[in-house]
Parts: C-alpha cells; structure tokens; sequence
C-alpha cells in the first residue's frame, strides 16, 4: 500500500469521527455517564492528540503542536508522557470549547496530508506510526457509540443516539438448540507473523503488536457452537434461577452480582417508562442507540460481564472457549461458524497474557497494548459497531471481568 492510499483511508477515519458526533446536542458532547467511559469531545481530542504526539511532533521539524497544556487534557494512559487528567473527570473538561477541539482535528489533518505527500519510500517511519493512529482512532469511534450507550442510559428520559438507528439483520435463530461443530485440536498454530521493518511494513495486513507472535498451542478436540446464545436462550437462564444460584457464579462475580443487584443483562428493560412496575414483570424491553425497543428473542444476548457469561456457560452445562480454540474454528469451519464477526464480541475463557516471545515497542508506544496484560479476559471476533475493516480473526480485544457495558456476548464450547 502506498502514502496515497494511507492518505485516503486516513481522511476517511477522520471523517467519520466527526459524523458520529453529528446527532448530538452541544451538551452531549462532555457526557460521561462512568469512570470506565470518556465523553464524545474527549474521544475526538485524544485521537487528534495521538497523532500529533507520535507522528507530527517527532517526524515534522518546525510543527508548531498545541497548548501544552492539553497535554494533561488529552493523553489517556501513557505515563512516558507525563501526567493526565483523572479518567473519571474527564466529563469536566469543558474547554478547550469543541469549536477549537474541530479547528484542532483539521490542522493536523492537514499536517498529517502535508506529511504523506513527502517523496518517500514505505519504510520511512512515520507511516506505521500513521497507521497505527488510524486504527486507534477507529478502536476510539467503537467505544464512543458504547460509551453513549451506557450515559443515554442512565438518562430518566433514556434518549436515542439516532432515532433512524438501525440494529443489524441478525443470522436466523427459530429457537432451536445450536449445532456443535467438531474441531479437531492438536498441535495448532495462532497469531500473526511478527512484521518485518526491514521490508516495507504496508506490504503486510494491520495487526496489533499483541497478536505477536505466531506461536504453537495444543488444543484437545472440542465443540464450539455454530451461533452465539441468544436473548431467548438468556431469558432460560434467569428463569431458572440463574441470578440466584451461587453455584453457577464465580466467587468475584457472585460477590459483584450481590453488591450491584444484576438481575439481567445491562441494557434489559422491565416496564415501560411511565408505566407501574409488577411485582415480577417479564423482561420485554431492550435499551439501545435507538431508545428503548422491545427484547428480541432471536438475537444474540449482549452486554454481559465475563461472569454473566461464564455462569449461563455453566448453567447449559457447557463453558466458554478458548482465544486459541476461537481462532482456529473461525479459520478452519469458515461460515459454518455464524456470527463470528460484525455482530458481537465474545467472551472466551482466556486471561489477556502476552503470547510467547512478545515484545512491546520501545518508547510511549510500546505503552499501546503491553502494560494491560494483566487481570482482563481476551474478547474475539468483532461487534455491529466496530469499522469497516478493523476486524480479523487474530484480533485480541480485552477488558475486566466485571465490565458489562461492552458490545459483547458468548458462544459456548464443549
């Protein structure tokens, strides 16, 4: 791939960003409903400012950056930095008013354009960092619609991001139990290739440094599900006592299910707004970026903390896979394997380690992936929010057991 085609496909990212903040309402934009999530204008600015950090800084002498000061606003987590605004108080930041955070997003565009336009050739070093802001900047566009999600609902009046949202044709499900399909195991290889730098690295398809390296793993023969559980398959579970019963949980998620009173998966709803409560009603509604809709039975069940989904693994007498025995069914069973991609990401059974022979990148950047692997579970395949294009079946999302407020969901192993 060429400057060129880096150019346009980086417009476009950049673009879109500023789409998606089209809907709201000025005072949407420093709405921060959690610790965990980031308000719209901040999503926005800390990609610009990643970009002018570790690419228009550092690769174009006489680069006048901004305010120093938003330094501390902006940066999220690399402490080789310097320090930063409290993730939990970043709803306060007010100013720099979002008229100047725009302004700001299109002078380094263009430095960023000025940038790719230079004569040179594919191994200069700033096209992987520009790639590399890219992507992160597509990671940021999926969390804001997530993080928008969870602060609408929180909102008495539960607003919708677009009323004319649309949820994505979901693959048949007519109730039926799913198909097992067989694996076969032994000694397998996953991951991807670490790149190699001394060669043009555009040659080669994106990945995150922690998809390195490829490796062998030995997987005994298993059964992953053809389909991912879905509402009604969930709707089972709570039926039966699933939020009741301890000995389908485990003890961390037990404890947190008592302590936060999860009755139901995050965005499930009971009454209708205005409407009087029952004493036991039926759980018919669903919040989404359209509103409240009702709770479709055929649909992946979503927004489920590791526990949830490890308890109701454990409930249909099942558990849930591997990363490595989800990679290697989505490569070896193909479109056998329903919902892989563009719908959830799923829950698997592995903590976020390093793979073998893992190596950070050096400086802030190696900062990226490297310092969180530790106390989070790896998530695979890709959600209806995530870009066009940033997903792949080596892909290693991760978050807390804890967290519910993702697009996730589980298919279950055997």
């Amino acid at each position: 791939m060429d400057s060129g085609t880096l150019l346009s496909r980086l417009m476009d990212v950049r673009r879109t960003s500023e789409v998606l903040i089209e809907p709201l309402e000025a005072e949407d934009l420093c709405l921060q409903g959690m610790a965990d999530a980031s308000p719209p204008k901040w999503h926005l600015a800390h990609t610009t400012w990643f970009f002018e950090t570790f690419v228009l800084i550092p690769h174009c002498p006489g680069y006048e950056g901004a305010d120093h000061r938003w330094n501390y606003l902006f940066n999220s987590y690399y402490d080789a930095v310097g320090p930063r605004q409290p993730r939990p108080q970043r709803g306060l930041l007010s100013r720099p008013p979002m008229a100047e955070v725009i302004a700001w997003r299109h002078k380094v565009n263009q430095a960023l354009e000025n940038l790719l336009q230079r004569k040179g050739d594919a191994t200069s070093p700033w096209l992987e960092l520009v790639e590399l802001g890219l992507q992160h900047e597509q990671q940021h566009q999926e969390l804001m619609l997530m993080d928008l999600l969870d602060a609408f609902s929180r909102q008495p009046l539960e607003p919708a991001y677009r009323t004319d949202w649309h949820e994505p044709k979901a693959s048949p499900n007519d109730g039926t139990a799913p198909v097992w399909l067989q694996c076969a195991g032994g000694l397998v290889e996953i991951g991807q290739d670490t790149q190699q730098h001394s060669s043009s690295h555009l040659a080669h398809p994106f990945h995150f440094d922690n998809e390195e390296p490829r490796h062998r793993v030995w997987l005994e023969p298993y059964d992953l599900a053809n389909r991912l559980v879905s509402n009604g398959d969930y709707k089972d579970f709570i039926e039966d006592g699933g939020y009741t019963r301890p000995e389908l949980w485990m003890s961390e998620g037990w404890a947190l299910r008592t302590e936060r009173h999860w009755k139901a998966p995050r965005y499930w709803r009971q009454a209708q707004f205005g409407e009087q409560q029952c004493d036991q009603p039926a759980w018919a509604w669903e919040f989404t970026l359209a509103g409240r809709c009702p709770l479709e039975d055929h649909r992946p069940v979503r927004h489920l903390s590791w526990f949830e989904a490890d308890a109701y693994a454990r409930w249909a007498g099942a558990r849930l896979p591997t990363e490595a025995e989800w990679e290697m069914a989505a490569q070896e069973q193909g479109l056998q394997l329903k919902q892989s991609h563009a719908e959830l990401w799923q829950w698997t059974a592995s903590p976020y380690r390093p793979y073998p022979g893992f190596q950070a990148a050096q400086g802030a950047v190696g900062e990226y992936n490297g310092k969180f692997m530790t106390s989070q579970f790896v998530l695979r395949g890709s959600s209806q929010l995530t870009p066009e294009g940033h997903a792949r079946n080596t892909y290693r999302n991760f978050f807390a057991p804890s967290s519910r407020w993702m697009a996730a969901g589980l298919r279950l192993a055997r």
